[in-house]
C-alpha cells in the first residue's frame, strides 16, 4: 500500500531530513504563511497556540536542522535574538529597531562592489546587508 506524503514531508525528505512528527508540525507552522522572519521563541509560541506541545529546545534544534538542510537561513540582526528566514533566495533586510521587525529588500535593489578577496582556500558564500531603521527624530 502506498503512503500519501504531504508537501511538507516531501520537502523534508528532499532536504535529507526524516519527517518526524515534530519536524512536520513545525515546518507546517513555519512555511504556512509564506516568506517570513521569526525567532525560536515566536515559533514556539505559535506551536503552543496551535495545541502542539513542544519544548523550546526542540524548536531550537529543529530550526537549526532546517538551516543545515538549506530550508531556511539564519539572520543575525542583533546580538540578543536570532531570526530565521524562510526565504533562502539572495536578498537583504531592513531591521526596524525598537519593533524587532525584519523586512525583505530584493537583492537587485542593492549593489555591492569592491568586496575584498577571501583568504586563500575560501570563497564568499553569501553577503548579508542589514539596514537598520528607526522613526525619524526631530
Amino acid at each position: 500500500m502506498a503512503t500519501c506524503q504531504t508537501g511538507i514531508e516531501l520537502k523534508l525528505r528532499r532536504s535529507g531530513l526524516r519527517p518526524t512528527k515534530q519536524r512536520i508540525a513545525l515546518a507546517g507552522l513555519l512555511f504556512a504563511k509564506g516568506d517570513r522572519h521569526l525567532t525560536v521563541e515566536e515559533l514556539h509560541e505559535e506551536a503552543i497556540s496551535a495545541d502542539f506541545p513542544v519544548s523550546l529546545a526542540t524548536v531550537y534544534n529543529t530550526l537549526h536542522q532546517f538551516t543545515e538542510a538549506g530550508l531556511i537561513r539564519v539572520l543575525a540582526v542583533e546580538s540578543s535574538k536570532t531570526y530565521f528566514d524562510t526565504n533562502v533566495s539572495d536578498h537583504h533586510h531592513f531591521f526596524v529597531e525598537g519593533e524587532n521587525k525584519v523586512l525583505d529588500i530584493p537583492v537587485n535593489n542593492i549593489s555591492i562592489d569592491n568586496l575584498p578577496p577571501p583568504p586563500e582556500g575560501m570563497e564568499i558564500a553569501h553577503v548579508d546587508v542589514v539596514i537598520r531603521l528607526r522613526p525619524k527624530q526631530g
